[in-house]
């Protein structure tokens, strides 16, 4: 029996989908967290504590738990342990991507200057240290500019800014999110459509999963993502050069092996440009809306293919399918989320998930990183499943009080 250790930050929407993708492979699972789990004792090996804020001591411990306990990959679920799994599938001698490549990606500052030595489309941009001024930076680029943070991703800290007084309006509520010493990034705002791209590297070949539109416009001030829907409606040639760019972006990363997520613009030419890439899968529960060959998941394609179990020609099913990442319109304490029965019952909704409990603060973005929920949708066309996900969210009454 293959065995994964599946690195699991504290925070995270995914544990239960990979372990439920282990299972059904039956695959053998330890889990890593920076925290003791409360049934640490009673599952022995099966559960270590890795610190995944210290990328040297995690190696150590993960490279004396496969002393102990053969592992056959280790696998990051988030962002916070993506270095860590490099560095360790290094040591032990796994395929793996680059350590230096996947820091890049988590270091928006870093991938900028990958993505420009390899001539890969993408926005023009400026790094602005603390002791610059973003409005000169911004100056540079020209208006409309984006204003974010080098180091946080889901849009957190990423505000739009029209002129000189937005943009050192965005900087200063950026650096509050962020702290005063972290540098800021300035980038040109891109006019057009967003698409996200769901990969497998294997061997450094990008097999591309799935592309997903975002219908609704993602203009600003702040990027807050809504709406997901697969197969894209975007036309053949321009999903052929999204692939294209994507995996001119990769190989300019060095990234070699397992999930990439990448986002980018399709201006208004036509021209696709590079927002994003991650060397993760799709955040939260969005990866509930992918299915391939006879109903396997997105988590059981990424578990196949670090165990070196082979993927068989998967593609993804033939029906449309998206998700709808719930807005938090303000901020406040979730009281209730009503009409849950409602939204279920709109034709071809085919899931609902709650993700944040009552009780518990809601925080908008650009300052929030969290989603209050999923809603999921199939149907015979991508237009049909974007009606039906509009449509359960206007089924739903979400009532925030003011207060923390």
């Amino acid at each position: 029996m293959a065995r994964v250790l599946l690195l699991l930050p504290t925070e995270t929407y995914r544990a239960k989908d990979f372990l439920d993708a282990a299972r059904r492979l039956d695959v053998d699972v330890v889990v890593g967290s920076p925290r003791r789990q409360a049934m640490a004792g009673a599952m022995g090996d099966r559960a270590v504590v890795v610190p995944l804020e210290n990328v040297v001591a995690a190696v150590q411990v993960i490279a004396a738990l496969h002393d102990r306990l053969a592992l056959d990959a280790v696998l990051a679920v988030d962002d916070q342990g993506l270095v860590v799994a490099a560095a360790a599938a290094a040591r032990l001698g796994f395929a793996h991507n680059p350590v230096d490549a996947v820091a890049a990606t988590r270091d928006k500052a870093a991938l900028r200057a990958r993505l420009a030595a390899g001539a890969v489309a993408q926005p023009a941009y400026r790094v602005v240290p603390p002791s610059e001024s973003v409005a000169a930076a911004a100056a540079q680029i020209g208006y409309p500019c984006v204003v974010k943070p080098v180091s946080r991703s889901g849009s957190q800290g990423v505000i739009r800014a029209d002129d000189e007084v937005e943009a050192e309006a965005a900087a200063e509520r950026a650096r509050a999110i962020v702290g005063p010493v972290e540098p800021l990034l300035v980038e040109a705002f891109v006019p057009g459509t967003e698409v996200a791209v769901e990969a497998l590297l294997v061997g450094g070949a990008l097999q591309v999963l799935a592309v997903f539109d975002k219908p609704d416009p993602l203009d600003g001030p702040f990027f807050e993502e809504t709406i997901y829907v697969t197969p894209s409606r975007q036309s053949g040639p321009v999903q052929a050069s999204i692939a294209g760019t994507v995996a001119a972006a990769v190989a300019a990363l060095g990234l070699r092996e397992g999930p990439v997520h990448a986002e980018l613009r399709v201006g208004r030419d036509g021209r696709p440009v590079v927002i994003e890439v991650a060397a993760r899968s799709i955040g939260g529960l969005c990866a509930r809306a992918l299915r391939f060959g006879a109903g396997v998941s997105l988590e059981e394609v990424i578990v196949r293919h670090a165990v070196g179990a082979g993927l068989d020609g998967l593609r993804r099913e033939a029906q449309a399918s998206g998700v709808m990442m719930l807005p938090i319109r303000a901020g406040g304490v979730l009281e209730r989320v009503s009409g849950q029965a409602e939204a279920l019952a709109v034709d071809g909704v085919v899931g609902l998930e709650i993700s944040i409990a009552r009780g518990r603060a809601v925080v908008p973005l650009p300052e929030g990183d969290r989603y209050l929920g999923f809603v999921f949708a199939r149907g015979a066309t991508p237009a049909d499943v974007e009606l039906a996900l509009r449509r359960a969210e206007a089924a739903l009454d979400v009532v925030v009080r003011p207060g923390a």
